[in-house]
C-alpha cells in the first residue's frame, strides 16, 4: 500500500515538475496561436485543463497576481507558471517561448507593412485580425467570470463598468476609482 502511495507521490511530482524542454515547447504553441487577450484562455488550457500543471485556484491566484503587476497579463502569468513549475530557469523559458512567435510574426509583417501600407488589403486583414482578437477576448472573460454570471451583484458591477468605458469613454483609472469602492462595498464580509 505505501508503494502505491510513494508512487502516486512520484507522479504528481513529474506532473508538477515539466521538463524545460516541454515547457518551453508548450509555451512556443500558445505564443504561436493565439491572439490578443485569448492567450489566457490557452494559457487555462495548457496550465490546468490539459497538462494539469496547476490547479483551478491556483491558476486563478497567479491570474490576479499577473493583472497587478506592470506589463502584459499573459506574459506575467508566463513569468508566475514558470517559477511555480522549474523556479527562475523556467519562468525564463516559458517567458522566451511565450513571446517568440508573436516577436517573430509582428517583426515580419512589420517589414511587409511597411512596404505595402497603401494596399487595401491591409485594412481588411488587419480588421479581421481585430474581430478574432475581440472574439477570443470575450471567450475567456466568460470562461474565467463563469460563475459571476449568475449572480445579481456580479452583473451589475459588469454592466456598469462596461457602460462607463464603452458608452462614456471613461479611462481605465477613473473607471476603477469609480468602480472599486463600489464592488468592495457589496462584497464586503458580512457580520454573520
Amino acid at each position: 500500500m505505501s508503494a502505491q502511495i510513494q508512487g502516486d507521490a512520484q507522479l504528481a511530482t513529474q506532473v508538477k515538475s515539466p521538463d524545460l524542454s516541454d515547457l518551453f515547447i508548450q509555451f512556443l504553441i500558445i505564443g504561436a496561436v493565439s491572439f490578443g487577450g485569448g492567450i489566457i484562455a490557452y494559457e487555462r488550457i495548457l496550465l490546468v485543463e490539459k497538462r494539469k500543471w496547476l490547479s483551478p485556484d491556483e491558476f486563478m491566484a497567479y491570474l490576479a497576481i499577473s493583472q497587478t503587476m506592470p506589463g502584459l497579463n499573459s506574459v506575467n502569468m508566463a513569468v508566475l507558471a514558470g517559477d511555480h513549475l522549474r523556479g527562475v530557469l523556467g519562468a525564463i523559458i516559458a517567458t522566451l517561448g511565450l513571446i517568440l512567435p508573436g516577436s517573430l510574426f509582428v517583426l515580419g509583417v512589420g517589414m511587409i507593412y511597411a512596404s505595402t501600407a497603401d494596399h487595401p488589403l491591409i485594412n481588411l486583414i488587419l480588421g479581421g485580425i481585430a474581430a478574432a482578437a475581440t472574439g477570443l477576448l470575450a471567450a475567456v472573460t466568460y470562461q474565467i467570470g463563469d460563475t459571476h454570471w449568475r449572480h445579481m451583484k456580479s452583473l451589475v458591477i459588469i454592466i456598469c463598468t462596461f457602460l462607463l468605458m464603452s458608452i462614456l469613454k471613461l479611462s481605465l483609472p477613473y473607471v476603477i476609482l469609480i468602480m472599486a469602492p463600489i464592488s468592495i462595498y457589496l462584497y464586503r464580509p458580512s457580520k454573520s
